[in-house]
């Protein structure tokens, strides 16, 4: 692709750190063509799920993808919108020692902390971790530097357990644009990493109600 329109902002060569992409659902779809779109040329793709009929309207998946595995099928989409080809793993990552950004976009607690405790914390491979969490029209991004003591330490505050979430009814879920306003934080974020500038370490978007607050 040709990058032209966005050369002051960031170059192609600053975006070849691999990103970790763990869970290709509600925010994980949306936000790998973000980061394929925004220049990164090596993704890799986490999920052991397939694209079920109730996913369509909020992922970026479509009708003829019900029944097959949704890294097979985001990495084809990424191809034919990017030219950037994606290294599926239909499995979730566990344990494995990586080297660059981390993004997650998985759906509960339980696999965030086991994401979290076994592949991210105190790994000096891994620069940066991006943590997003919806919720109907709510957006929370946590950017975490995982060598950095006071961003794990903050971090690991936000850790609660499943049953502490608020419950939504499952009509009031998830819904499209969310998804693409996490998608746009996250590859916001990893443009800040790749030109050296400081982001927030969290950041908190009611869409409903037009709040932003980054800290």
């Amino acid at each position: 692709m040709e990058f032209l329109r966005q050369l002051d902002m960031v170059r192609p060569e600053a975006l070849e750190t691999p990103i970790h992409l763990a869970g290709c659902g509600g925010i994980g779809s949306f936000a790998a063509l973000a980061l394929g779109k925004l220049g990164c040329s090596n993704v890799h793709l986490y999920d052991d799920d397939r694209v079920e009929e109730h996913n369509v309207p909020n992922q970026l998946f479509r009708l003829t993808d019900v029944g097959r595995p949704k890294v097979e099928v985001l990495a084809e989409i990424l191809e034919a919108f990017t030219g950037i080809r994606a290294r599926p793993h239909l499995r979730r990552l566990d344990g494995e020692r990586l080297q660059g950004i981390v993004v997650s976009g998985v759906d509960s607690m339980v696999t965030r902390k086991t994401l979290w405790a076994k592949c991210v914390r105190h790994r000096a491979g891994i620069p940066l971790y991006l943590d997003g969490r919806l919720g109907a029209e709510v957006c929370r991004l946590y950017a975490i530097r995982p060598s950095d003591p006071d961003d794990v330490r903050c971090y690991e505050g936000s850790l609660y357990e499943d049953s502490q979430t608020v419950p939504l009814p499952c009509t009031a879920g998830a819904i499209i644009y969310t998804g693409f306003a996490m998608a746009s934080l996250m590859a916001d974020q990893v443009k800040k990493f790749a030109t050296g500038e400081l982001g927030p370490r969290e950041i908190f978007f009611d869409l409903k109600t037009m709040t932003l607050v980054a800290s």
